[in-house]
């Protein structure tokens, strides 16, 4: 039998569905994602930390769920919203249902109302707290909730995604399930876990180096210490600015290394050289956003998960590590996409060329990491 369950906003809009994985209550910032497919990959990204999320493509699970797909151990969303959730998968890789997931890592979904109208919502009053509730359906209490609830802006939650110990990515075998080293590793990476995706360290080791990833809390003299010829700042949840810790790591390394930003690398790594962050109205979540490198011309369609940008004109920007100019734009609204500087072997980019499922588009960008570093190594 069918539970009903409820979303409220924090301005009071409210949306009736049906319950679907864990049954009760939650809260958190609601998004909308446009991908068309990848929501295994959407639910293990730590990037949603903090957030419920919609997805605005009408029918979802029904390619089920199975082991190779995860971005990360755990779902870190707070909830999820979909328009029909499939309970009969039919893929020759699934291995369980998407209700089953949600159920085994305690995430409350509801499914049956209209994303569309959620999703309209969102655009036009921007990103939200809301409730979803199996127990307490009095919209009034639960837009009071809402109100309560915290939203993004001014949190930390790198904090509760990155990991606890440094590891070497290539014996993490969890991490690298189908991965294969094309070649013996010919560098060494330190990645930041501020909520790394598994497939930024897969698209590493693919590429033939050796990655250490490495807490979000680890300082600069002992990251140096263990001779790495590069540095990735990788994607992560919450508010940059919040992330006070990391800027200043950012900061001490920057010229020492050559380093890349990715996602929330991107924006801490534009604070680290005196720029601004801003929260976007609705933000950027989905596998179909067109990007164009300023310097081809050319345009990608990239993968976004971010609620945040970075402030920055299209010109020259004087900086206390020299010059830093923007290297790629977002076709749509003309946010910033990418960070280049000019005087010291660093830049970064706020889509994700690891993208997984997809589009490709951006792969690129580790080779282009590479060549940096190689470059960078011959002029020491």
């Amino acid at each position: 039998m069918k539970k009903r369950a409820l979303l409220v906003l924090a301005d009071g809009a409210l949306y009736e569905g049906w319950s679907f994985g864990a049954e009760g209550e939650t809260s958190g910032e609601v998004v909308f994602n446009t991908g068309i497919t990848g929501y295994q990959e959407v639910l293990t990204d730590p990037s949603y930390r903090g957030q419920i999320v919609t997805l605005t493509y009408p029918l979802i699970g029904n390619y089920g769920v199975n082991l190779e797909d995860n971005e990360s151990s755990q779902l870190y969303l707070s909830g999820f919203i979909v328009k029909e959730y499939c309970p009969y998968p039919s893929n020759w890789r699934s291995k369980t249902n998407l209700a089953e997931l949600l159920k085994a890592h305690r995430i409350v979904g509801i499914q049956g109302l209209d994303t569309r109208a959620l999703t309209r919502h969102i655009r036009d009053h921007g990103e939200q707290v809301g409730v979803i509730s199996t127990e307490d359906l009095d919209p009034e209490g639960l837009q009071a909730k809402a109100k309560a609830t915290p939203g993004l802006v001014g949190r930390d939650l790198v904090k509760e995604v990155t990991t606890s110990s440094v590891y070497d990515g290539a014996s993490a075998a969890r991490i690298f399930v189908g991965a294969t080293r094309r070649v013996a590793p010919t560098s060494h990476i330190a990645v930041y876990d501020c909520g790394v995706k598994y497939n930024i360290l897969r698209s590493l080791e693919r590429l033939g180096t050796r990655v250490t990833v490495v807490p979000a809390t680890t300082g600069p003299g002992e990251v140096l210490s263990m001779e790495p010829d590069g540095i990735l700042i990788s994607n992560g949840p919450g508010d940059p600015e919040a992330v006070a810790y990391m800027v200043d790591n950012v900061r001490g390394l920057l010229g020492k290394r050559p380093i890349m930003g990715i996602c929330l690398g991107h924006q801490l790594m534009a604070l680290a050289l005196g720029l601004k962050t801003y929260k976007l109205k609705f933000g950027h979540h989905g596998s179909n956003h067109p990007v164009m490198d300023l310097s081809t011309r050319r345009v990608e369609i990239t993968t976004q998960n971010h609620s945040f940008a970075v402030e920055a004109d299209g010109g020259l920007t004087d900086t206390p590590f020299g010059k830093v100019e923007v290297s790629h734009t977002n076709l749509n609204d003309k946010s910033v996409e990418g960070l280049r500087c000019l005087d010291i072997p660093a830049f970064s980019v706020q889509h994700h060329p690891e993208a997984s499922p997809g589009p490709h588009d951006a792969a690129y960008m580790f080779q282009k990491f590479l060549e940096m570093i190689k470059t960078n190594n011959k002029d020491a």
